[in-house]
């Protein structure tokens, strides 16, 4: 049985998709509501259309790590910490305001500590997402003429995040085997987006709450049965854009956007783990492309975390790129 480092135990390669979000997180970079505008949070339908499929591929950078206490510190020498992530999704809508959609990862591992060398790969953790359209029109303007255009188109949600990947609990030898929490997480979502061409602004929030689950397995050994509860979960992001229309009406936005990510300590058999919660904020940049029709849509993203003293706590400093894909059925 190989074991790495203990700081290393606080830095699992896991998966945030809504997506992570991103859930960690794929970034959904069209105005849901007009369909080619803004940088929504989650894979979400434009208004009045019927369905969305979505593929994107993302290639992260690990690059030393937040420990505890908010210090950070680099990688052993040599080391070279990559994860490749094939994610597909796929968005149905249910009703005149209401939309579901599921977004599955594939994960490959790939990961070189100090002179420890691991190649891995698997499924990752499932989302199941549910929304709701708080408006009945297309929000996007072009000009203000009234306060009513103003209103920003916004969403409720709910995510359900399903431990479909590799996790600490099941038959692994070490950290880099792991492509999943193990655990059901269970998000309610508010987004708010608005555009008045050229620009456009997203603001996101989540909330989550993990259930508990026994444990009796870890890293391939057996333990002592305990309860494990990891602590609720917030996330916000703040987004502005703006899109250049080509002469025939293709349009190309750019969008600057910055992420907060907490998580609370969490419990082991109702006592709180000391050494557990995280901390990580980021920024992204974000080019996209629609097509004339809105139907097809590119982008290529960029997401950065800061490696500064208090920016984080327990988690990588990563940078990622992604490229999206997604085609609209009307």
């Amino acid at each position: 049985m190989k074991y790495l480092p203990l700081e290393w135990r606080s830095r699992l390669p896991s998966l945030f998709i809504t997506g992570a979000i991103s859930l960690l997180f794929s970034t959904q970079l069209m105005a849901a509501s007009c369909c080619g505008g803004s940088s929504a949070t989650s894979l979400i339908l434009p208004k009045f259309s019927k369905a969305m499929l979505e593929a994107s591929v993302d290639y992260e950078k690990y690059d030393g790590f937040w420990t505890g206490d908010g210090s950070w510190s680099p990688d052993p020498p040599g080391s070279d910490l990559n994860q490749y992530r094939l994610n597909l999704g796929y968005g149905h809508r249910l009703a005149s305001r209401w939309q579901a959609s599921i977004l599955l990862p594939y994960v490959w591992n790939q990961n070189q500590y100090a002179s420890f060398e691991r190649n891995t790969s698997g499924l990752g953790d499932a989302q199941i997402s549910v929304w709701y359209e708080q408006f009945d029109k297309i929000a996007c303007v072009w000009k203000v003429k009234s306060w009513k255009d103003l209103i920003p188109a916004i969403y409720w949600g709910g995510t359900l995040t399903v431990p479909t990947g590799i996790s600490p609990y099941d038959n692994v030898e070490d950290n880099f085997d792991i492509t999943g929490l193990g655990l059901y997480r269970l998000d309610a979502n508010f987004l708010a987006d608005k555009t008045i061409y050229p620009w456009n602004a997203t603001f996101s929030f989540s909330y989550g709450k993990y259930l508990s689950r026994s444990v009796n397995r870890e890293y391939g050994n057996y333990v002592e049965p305990y309860e494990r509860q990891r602590g609720d979960r917030l996330k916000t992001s703040l987004a502005f854009g703006y899109t250049y229309f080509t002469g025939n009406m293709q349009s190309i936005t750019g969008t600057l956007a910055y992420t907060y990510l907490d998580e609370d300590q969490g419990e082991i058999n109702g006592v709180t783990d000391t050494t557990s919660g995280l901390r990580k904020q980021s920024a992204s940049a974000i080019l996209a492309w629609a097509s004339d029709d809105r139907d097809w849509i590119t982008k290529l993203i960029w997401s950065h975390a800061f490696d500064r003293e208090g920016w984080g706590r327990n988690f990588p400093t990563t940078d990622i790129v992604s490229i999206v894909l997604s085609h609209v059925f009307r």
